[in-house]
């Protein structure tokens, strides 16, 4: 039990929250863009509404924004090389940092079109992540 402890406290947190964060408000951004562009822009109105409110796409897109999140995060890491940071489970705690982050959007007072926390959301966020990190899962 206290190995576990231990391995715990030796993850890189502050890294791992850190490129949550930028993921995080990257996702934010898109997403206020999306906003301004629905609001300002009536051309994309009525197709950006209809491919939300489909049954296929109206799923299939958080899902999508999802798994690209995770990636994103991976990619960040691997951009800044630190590829000794990158094992198994620090992937699982990105994971939990990312979906810590998306726990924090949702408390901000903006509509949510492509992301919410949900388990959709965590699932797919897993999936993001050890998709792209592939490579380091046996580390």
């Amino acid at each position: 039990m206290n190995n576990i402890w231990q391995r715990l406290k030796n993850l890189p947190w502050p890294e791992l929250s850190l490129v949550s964060l930028i993921t995080t408000l990257t996702v934010v951004t898109s997403e206020v863009l999306l906003i301004l562009s629905l609001t300002y822009f009536f051309v994309i109105l009525k197709p950006l509404n209809m491919l939300f409110s489909s049954p296929f796409f109206g799923v299939l897109i958080p899902i999508g924004v999802a798994i690209g999140m995770g990636a994103l995060a991976v990619y960040l890491l691997e951009w800044w090389q630190k590829e000794w940071l990158l094992n198994n489970s620090s992937l699982w705690a990105l994971v939990f940092c990312l979906f810590i982050g998306l726990l924090l959007k949702s408390l901000l007072p903006l509509p949510s079109i492509l992301l919410t926390a949900s388990r959709a959301s965590l699932i797919s966020l897993a999936v993001g992540v050890f998709w792209k990190g592939r490579p380091y899962w046996q580390r």
